[in-house]
Formats: structure tokens, sequence, C-alpha cells
């Protein structure tokens, strides 16, 4: 697996690598986003670490031109920790939110996480005109490519993972943004009402269970 470290500093990408190495994890290293963005252009990645901090670009603007690009796992590490800065990355569709100072094999831990969410599901499903192939990372509606966020496409996932089973917004929150996430129930609600609106005359397969959450009710024929 190869891991793109983008950090401006070379102390912190150093320990990184370090770790990386042990658990055979091949590095790349970028001290601002514009170099991140040459490399990513040249090379196939399988995640990011991201600094927020850094001179030339920054990581949130960095983010929003890698979505126009590829989608790539991204785990955001920085030194500012306040809930601003991690609602705005959620929002943006990062994939996890570590401060600095960090516990390394924590990170290992959670690169590893983020990625079997994105391996877990390698199956195509079909409902109707609806289709979501993950292979491919597409979900087409009457053959028409429907563009979604990366925390939308994971819902999604998630929802046709346990279709037709209520999940609670906490259920969500722990399993789409991680256990640590400090955010509230209206980012689930937000990310549902961007979701149904992508969905189109689908919209009504994610059914709101009062007092619970939602669910992907899929009439079985």
């Amino acid at each position: 697996m190869k891991v793109l470290i983008v950090d401006d500093e070379e102390l912190i990408r150093n320990v990184i690598k370090e770790y990386a190495s042990l658990e055979n994890y091949e590095c790349m290293e970028a001290e601002n986003g514009i170099e991140a963005l040459d490399m990513i252009e040249n090379e196939d990645v399988d995640v990011i670490i991201l600094d927020i901090m850094m001179p030339k670009m920054d990581g949130f603007t960095f983010y929003k031109k890698l979505k126009e690009i590829k989608n790539i796992p991204t785990i955001i590490l920085s030194a500012r920790g306040e809930e601003y800065d991690k609602l705005m990355g959620f929002d943006l569709g990062i994939d996890d939110y570590m401060t600095k100072p960090f516990s390394p094999k924590e990170l290992m831990a959670r690169i590893k996480a983020v990625m079997k969410r994105y391996t877990s599901f390698h199956e195509v499903f079909t409902y109707e005109t609806l289709k979501v192939d993950d292979t491919a990372h597409m979900v087409t509606i009457d053959d028409k490519q429907i563009n979604l966020t990366p925390k939308e496409y994971e819902l999604l996932l998630f929802f046709i993972k346990n279709k037709n089973i209520a999940l609670s917004r906490e259920q969500l929150l722990n399993k789409i943004w991680g256990y640590d996430f400090f955010g509230d129930d209206r980012t689930i609600d937000t990310h549902i009402k961007m979701l149904r609106n992508n969905l189109g005359k689908y919209r009504d397969l994610i059914v709101t269970v009062r007092a619970v959450g939602y669910k992907f009710e899929i009439k079985e024929s």
C-alpha cells in the first residue's frame, strides 16, 4: 500500500515513515499541497496523511482540488484541534481527523480502519435503475452517473450493507465519521438531505425512523 504524507515538518514525515515501514507501507512525501497535487497526477496513492497549515497551499485547499481529480482516502493530522476545523474537514469529505501531538501507532490503526471501510464492499448493488458499482466507485441512475461526495458515498454503501435495518444517528456517526468525532446529529441530517437530493427519484429509499435514525428500505420482490 502506498501512503502519501503531506506535511511541511520533516520530523513528522520521518516519524510516520518509520512506523509505516513496519507495516510494509510504501511512503511518498510532499511539503505542501502543490507538491502533493503534482504527485497524485503521476502516481497511484492508496491513502493520504494531510496537514492543514502548510506554505504555498494549505491542506483544506489541497483537499478541495484533490476531490476534483481523484477519490483517495484522507486522514488529516494537524495541530489545529478546534471543533470548527474538524467540522470543516468532515464536511469536505475527509475520512478521519487526528490532532498533534499524536500516537504513531494509533495513526497506523486509523489508516487500517479507513482502508477497511473502503475495501469492505466489492460488489454491484442494483435496484431498478439504481446501480452502485463499488469496484468502479460509481453510482448511476438510468445509466447516468451521479456525483456524490466521499461521505455521501460511504453513507450509501453503509445503508446498502444494512438495508432494511434501522440505524441510529450514533451508529452512522461512529461508522462513517469515527468514534472520536465531536459533531452532532446535524452532521448526519445534513448529509442525509444531500444524499437524498442526489438520489432523485430514489430519495424515498432512505426512510426516517422516528426517535431512532434512518433506514434504507428495499422492498424485496
